[in-house]
């Protein structure tokens, strides 16, 4: 049990025998949660996208979706 106590990121593997099942290896997993923001921030390219396209909400260059399908350019 003390083993199993131990173990962290750095000691994440651990064997144990039980009696009539034999050797058991357990490993801890560590549980990573990425949130959308960390993804964003780690990644140069949607960093610059996100910064562009909130950068033309400011300015208000938006087009909405209905005056888009009205375009008759499109």
């Amino acid at each position: 049990m003390e083993q199993l106590s131990n173990m962290n990121k750095d000691n994440s593997v651990c064997q144990v025998f039980i009696l009539g099942k034999g050797n058991i290896t357990i490993v801890l997993q560590d549980e990573t949660i990425y949130s959308p923001t960390s993804i964003i921030h780690s990644n140069k390219y949607l960093k610059q996208i996100v910064a562009e396209s909130t950068g033309v909400e400011k300015e208000g260059r938006e087009i909405s979706s209905a005056d888009l399908m009205r375009n008759p350019f499109f």
